[in-house]
């Protein structure tokens, strides 16, 4: 399968694809969000993902070997990449502190902002089966339970070799591109999330670069897969991915109470709290219902623009 010819773009459309890679940057820091989800929301999942796969096809690889390099630049989306790319990027460094701080200082608003941001696009990934039937809905099924148990699992110590920071990278960023698995949330898995945010934000180039190198391997040898079951199974691969997001709500619930080396269970919030209102549920339902009604406003954006070319 030849690469697709990049698509013709005016410099808006360049900016909007930054501000995308930007919003898919900001949902990836953030253990338990998705930077795919944020990508189908936006319409460029799919874009993204064939753009990804160039770099692993016969046609690239040949050309590159053969230092036919003008030929092999010629197949890569490359604006399209740089935009998006630039946009991660661009969020990762300017806004890991402030999300880390706010973890810390205002997890339930947190928590509840990015619930409601998932939550809405279960409803919108959903819309993109074209007809739904009982294979389509075994399969997110299949999905949600795979995620729910996922999830819970409990994090465990893991060495900092460079061995084991390439392993992580390229575990992190498959994940990373699959709509309802956090790639940072794995990374919690790992044992090495509060290292390599540590290390972007203390600009710890070596330790940042083992983990990029696995990245760039994982995601260009993903991409062929999931690339081909987009194109070949298209319907199934969407209701797959919306089961992913469903059983992943479990791990971003806001309202939630430690147990000790088990983790975190979720409760239900209470109205009153030693018998004052419980303020913090009633931040928590508004910031569940701006993100909501963010991805709403989001792909009515992304579908207007797609509507305008």
């Amino acid at each position: 399968m030849s690469a697709a010819p990049e698509h013709i773009r005016s410099v808006r459309d360049y900016r909007n694809l930054l501000l995308r890679g930007c919003c898919m940057g900001a949902a990836d820091i953030v253990p338990g969000v998705s930077g795919g989800t944020m990508a189908f929301i936006l319409g460029i999942y799919e874009e993204l993902i064939d753009s990804i796969r160039t770099f692993g096809t016969a046609q690239f690889l040949g050309a590159v070997a053969h230092l036919r390099l003008r030929q092999a630049f010629a197949m890569i989306n490359v604006k399209f990449l740089l935009a998006v790319g630039a946009g991660i990027v661009l969020a990762v460094l300017t806004l890991s502190h402030a999300l880390e701080y706010a973890l810390e200082q205002y997890p339930i608003v947190v928590w509840s902002f990015f619930f409601g941001l998932v939550l809405a696009s279960v409803h919108v990934v959903s819309r993109r089966v074209r007809s739904w039937n009982v294979l389509l809905g075994t399969a997110t099924a299949i999905g949600l339970l795979g995620a729910y148990a996922l999830v819970g699992l409990v994090p465990v110590e893991t060495p900092d070799a460079p061995w084991f920071l390439v392993l992580c990278g390229a575990v992190a960023i498959c994940a990373m591109i699959l709509p309802g698995i956090s790639g940072s949330f794995l990374l919690v898995l790992l044992g090495k999330y509060e290292f390599i945010l540590r290390a972007v934000n203390e600009r710890d180039i070596v330790s940042v670069g083992y983990v990029g190198v696995g990245a760039v391997v994982g995601i260009v040898a993903f991409s062929q897969v999931l690339s081909w079951l987009l194109h070949k199974h298209h319907d199934i691969t969407v209701a797959f991915l919306t089961g992913l997001m469903i059983g992943s709500l479990r791990k971003i619930w806001p309202w939630k109470i430690s147990a000790g080396v088990s983790g975190e269970h979720n409760v239900l919030p209470h109205m009153f709290v030693q018998g004052h209102i419980n303020t913090d549920l009633f931040s928590g339902i508004a910031l569940l219902l701006i993100g909501f009604m963010v991805v709403i406003i989001l792909e009515h954006l992304a579908s207007r623009g797609e509507e305008g070319k």
